[in-house]
């Protein structure tokens, strides 16, 4: 069978995957219900098309922090591709390189940074941190990819602790165990120096520890996992280059707004000094065009990613880059926006339902 949609990758997916790899995949924290709100959030939202217009010619192109991409569709950084695919982030550079986005990679890549630049030396990457407690270990951690040519730091802000991820904890996970040693095996064993992942996130990372990331790095600094006004208000004072608006995909904290409806919240705040992107439930064109229309400069995607990874490697994830292309691309012509520059908040209302 054809795939024609998301939602086709992600049966395709876990037919493929074993089932503790796939609950981690998916996993949430709590009962679910900010993964499950992420998703049903953007489909409150109606949009209001505006016909009548020469439509012959849509461009899909925009930029961020001042490189173009094809379209305003990225990838978001997940961890452990090597579980849905043995090439792993390889894989998801090379499709992310043919198909002209950025790809964030994950401080918990399970292949080595230099094997990625490698498998994609013409990608637009930038690279995510999390912030370990070892302070060396973040500075050279941070050297490393800029001289690798990553071009934008991400800091991941919601991981003071581990979410509460009662499935992990019903199949005993151990990311460092089960399934580094039982996933993983070939990948440690030609690589047997400790992975980044070994190490403890620094939980007294705070906003005045800022300035020392800062006076290291001539990198953009992005910030993922603000939610709120107030840390937008901060993130502008702190002198930071964006904003990822994302709850982790549901993975951290539960009960919390799905990304969609704290996206206004936190674009309004930054008065357009800095740009804004959204990560969390985006499954179809019409949602990229609603995240747009509402101040998000593009979204980035997780989960789907690892679903055409773990379906066909490199070309599922083509295949699901060029599919949400698609129709996003039909999404603005059949609501009248020949360009990115044209979405706005008056192609959309929020429903009454």
């Amino acid at each position: 069978m054809s795939m024609v949609c998301l939602t086709d990758f992600e049966a395709c997916a876990q037919k493929c995957l074993s089932k503790s790899t796939w609950d981690y995949l998916e996993g949430t924290a709590g009962e679910g219900l900010t993964k499950d709100d992420n998703i049903a959030a953007f489909k409150r939202i109606r949009l209001r098309p505006r016909y009548l217009k020469d439509v012959s010619q849509v461009d899909t192109r925009t930029t961020i922090q001042g490189e173009e991409i094809s379209a305003p569709i990225c990838i978001a950084p997940t961890g452990f591709h090597c579980l849905a695919w043995p090439d792993g982030e390889m894989s998801t550079a090379r499709a992310a390189q043919a198909a002209g986005i950025c790809y964030i990679t994950s401080t918990y890549a399970s292949c080595t940074l230099e094997d990625i630049v490698a498998a994609a030396p013409r990608g637009f990457q930038w690279f995510q941190l999390y912030v370990q407690t070892d302070r060396q270990l973040n500075k050279q951690l941070i050297q490393k990819v800029e001289s690798l040519g990553f071009r934008a730091l991400v800091i991941t802000v919601d991981v003071p602790k581990l979410g509460n991820r009662r499935q992990d904890i019903r199949n005993q996970l151990n990311l460092k165990t089960n399934l580094l040693l039982k996933d993983l095996r070939s990948l440690t064993e030609r690589n047997p120096t400790p992975h980044l992942h070994m190490f403890p996130i620094d939980s007294a990372f705070c906003w005045d520890d800022l300035s020392w990331v800062q006076s290291i790095t001539q990198l953009p600094i992005i910030l993922k996992g603000i939610l709120t006004r107030e840390d937008a208000e901060l993130a502008l004072e702190h002198k930071v280059h964006g904003i990822i608006v994302s709850n982790h995909g549901g993975r951290q904290l539960d009960d919390v707004p799905a990304s969609i409806d704290a996206l206004t919240e936190v674009v309004a705040a930054v008065k357009g000094k800095l740009e804004v992107y959204l990560d969390g439930g985006v499954r179809t064109g019409n949602d990229v065009l609603k995240a747009l229309a509402l101040g998000a400069k593009c979204v980035f995607l997780g989960r789907p990613v690892l679903w055409g990874l773990a379906c066909k490697g490199e070309h599922g994830v083509k295949e699901v880059l060029n599919i949400l292309k698609d129709e996003f691309h039909t999404s603005m012509a059949l609501t009248g926006c020949r360009s990115v520059a044209e979405i706005n908040q008056n192609l959309i209302q929020f429903s009454r339902l």
